[in-house]
């Protein structure tokens, strides 16, 4: 059969780097897509579509089209959709915002591929070559770690500066604003043989990578056997860490050192335990924010920290006292955003049962607009805060201090460093 995988994009006329930079969804194509052609049997033609680069041919002929998305783009995959369908051709929709809503999305297609599954695609083809496609495939099984493949990626040479790795899968804590690890199979921890995983890097001509992986410190003795395979490979990368791992085990950050990590991507979330401990996230300690930073600066590495706002523990001075305290931690890099209710998790469950959800208009979920009504602060407040925080952290004066500061944690993390600043300020 022929088959198209697509990676959508809405954005892919946006002529602003900074617009593309400042929201929450990557501009780097998500790994799932690639990853469904590489599981896919050899006796089939598949072909990925990522829209950044390259434009749907709606004339040419599939014997199946597979839209994998998150929920920003689910009005716009629908019009996609819809549009295949009037040309008769075979639809099935897959990733988060299918997974949350799988009878929403099945109005715009053939069949709904619900959770994290590549072996529920592996059976929907198989269906499908028996003209009984069935309206939902959930994940019956995971695919062993051991038989996952190579994620194969054909991009424009002029993009592929940076290639994205995924060592492991799945969350196990299911913090109650990520729509991730509550999808149906989300949440199962998975880890590729570190041997597959090496094979793969040294297989890529990019010496820069990014690891897809949720935290690359859910298991910690997995993760330094990786790191010490990596020693040698002479690659430069960035990945996610939690706290409590990257405060206590200076053993890791050695190792991640030594194999060429640049940048711990960390979501600290809030500066308040009272609202870390309310989402469920058990990783993270607030006392141990500033010592956490402080080592992975000793061992030449810089933090990206993300933080959300909205929360029913935040009151109208968290902006200011979350500015003062990641100025004293000497933070590099920060991502705000305001606290999206994404459907399928307990957040949207719940906001839904208090009747506070304002608005499904899924373009707006970006946390960069306000969804849903804050409860002590207003909507223009919350969003408001978010936006000032932003522009103060990333005011000339700061992005000159940081910058110059990286100049101490070695060429490649100050080139991030400084590219991200610049790129931000735009």
């Amino acid at each position: 059969m022929k088959l198209l995988i697509i990676e959508p994009d809405s954005r892919a006329n946006l002529k602003s780097l900074n617009r593309l930079v400042s929201t929450t969804f990557p501009i780097f194509p998500t790994l799932y897509s690639w990853q469904m052609a590489s599981v896919t049997p050899a006796e089939h033609s598949v072909r990925v579509i990522s829209e950044m680069y390259e434009k749907i041919d709606y004339n040419e002929k599939y014997d199946l089209v597979n839209i994998n998305f998150l929920t920003p783009y689910a009005n716009y995959v629908y019009k996609i959709a819809d549009e295949l369908r009037k040309r008769g051709t075979t639809v099935t929709l897959s990733g988060f915002h299918a997974s949350a809503l799988p009878e929403e999305a099945k109005q715009h297609a053939d069949s709904v591929i619900i959770g994290r599954g590549e072996d529920s695609w592996l059976v929907l083809l198989k269906d499908l070559e028996k003209n009984k496609l069935k309206p939902f495939y959930k994940p019956e099984k995971m695919l062993d770690p051991k038989t996952i493949p190579s994620t194969k990626m054909n991009l424009p040479k002029s993009f592929i500066l940076i290639r994205g790795i995924e060592a492991t899968r799945g969350c196990p804590n299911r913090c109650k604003f990520c729509q991730e690890s509550n999808i149906a199979g989300g949440f199962t921890f998975r880890s590729r043989p570190v041997e597959n995983v090496i094979k793969e890097i040294k297989s890529t001509s990019q010496k820069a990578l990014i690891f897809y992986d949720t935290s690359l410190t859910i298991d910690p003795k997995y993760t330094k056997s990786l790191f010490k395979e990596m020693k040698d490979l002479n690659k430069k990368f960035s990945c996610c860490g939690n706290i409590d791992v990257l405060a206590s085990d200076e053993e890791l950050l050695k190792l991640a050192n030594q194999a060429g990590c640049t940048t711990w991507l960390i979501g600290f979330e809030s500066i308040f335990q009272k609202t870390i401990d309310s989402i469920g996230k058990k990783t993270n300690k607030v006392k141990e924010y500033p010592s956490a930073i402080k080592k992975i600066h000793d061992y030449g590495m810089s933090v990206v920290g993300s933080f959300m706002f909205g929360f029913d523990t935040d009151k109208i001075d968290v902006f200011e006292k979350t500015q003062n305290a990641i100025n004293d931690w000497d933070i590099d890099l920060a991502d705000f955003g305001i606290l999206t209710p994404y459907p399928g998790t307990p957040l949207y469950h719940s906001l839904e049962k208090e009747n506070r959800i304002i608005t499904r208009d899924w373009t707006k979920y970006t946390m960069q607009n306000v969804v849903f009504k804050p409860k002590n602060m207003s909507e223009d407040e919350l969003l408001e805060g978010s936006r000032k925080i932003s522009k103060e952290f990333y005011s000339n004066y700061s992005v000159i201090k940081r910058t110059t500061r990286g100049l101490k944690l070695g060429l490649y993390p100050f080139i991030q460093i400084f590219v991200r600043n610049l790129i931000v300020k735009t």
